[in-house]
């Protein structure tokens, strides 16, 4: 009777446990989405169109993203007078690389097709997390140089995670740790938001920083972004590639 009673009481501890942990993950993310200004008013943006550089190196590289629902978005790199270009139109994504000889557009598939369809979603993966198939797990709370916040596991419905870290005090993101494929293998990277603004009553990050290894790769700095901005679907469409001049036939001299 005892060792019944007390598998029972395990059992419901454990239950309780769980219900808790799952509610106080579901409490942490609505106090996050609401600090950015809640969910009603970031679904009710259409557009965002930000602008910035991007600094790697002592180099100020000019960058445009934007976004549009319900799943679009383009991304513009410029330097030295050519434009690199990675966008996704809700089904398919493409590029163009003139810096690596390819400066006509190309559809793109994998992980490069990954991080575009991500950075489509402009609620972010907490927004409605569970009806995107996404999961998320409380791992703890924990000092990142000196400050404490929260560290969530997102495991996306492809399956790739996301570790995020959520300031304890004011609820704002701090830093997002990805796994990324790169032609030279896969790398571990570190994305630190920071200087939140106010932008149409929500509160956004104007710099990136991206660390491999704790040293910084690059940053991206905004300058300016736009909200519910007049932007065409025809931004995010594939260019048809330019029409091939014909092969004219050689002649042959008359025998």
């Amino acid at each position: 009777m005892f060792r019944r009673a007390l598998t029972v009481t395990l059992s419901l501890t454990f239950l309780f446990c769980v219900q808790a942990s799952a509610q106080t993950v579901d409490e942490l993310i609505k106090k996050s989405i609401d600090a950015q200004g809640g969910a009603a008013k970031l679904k009710a943006v259409k557009s965002i169109k930000t602008t910035g550089k991007i600094i790697q190196q002592g180099i100020e590289i000019p960058i445009t993203i934007q976004q549009k629902r319900p799943a679009m978005v383009r991304v513009d790199v410029t330097f030295q007078g050519k434009t690199q270009t990675g966008a996704y139109d809700g089904e398919v994504g493409w590029k163009t690389n003139p810096f690596q000889g390819s400066p006509d557009p190309e559809k793109i598939a994998g992980d490069e097709l990954k991080e575009l369809q991500e950075q489509s979603d402009m609620d972010g993966q907490l927004v409605d997390y569970k009806a995107k198939g996404h999961t998320v797990e409380l791992i703890g709370k924990e000092d990142m140089e000196g400050t404490p916040v929260y560290k969530l596991k997102l495991t996306l419905k492809n399956g790739d995670v996301r570790n995020i870290y959520i300031d304890a005090e004011n609820s704002l993101t701090l830093k997002v740790n990805l796994k990324r494929k790169t032609p030279g293998g896969e790398i571990e990277a570190d994305q630190y938001m920071g200087n939140y603004k106010q932008v149409n009553g929500i509160m956004a990050p104007f710099s990136l920083e991206t660390k491999i290894a704790g040293q910084t790769v690059n940053q991206i700095v905004f300058d300016k972004m736009e909200m519910d901005v007049p932007i065409d679907d025809s931004v995010f469409k594939m260019p048809a590639k330019p029409a091939e001049k014909p092969k004219t036939e050689e002649k042959k001299p008359p025998q």
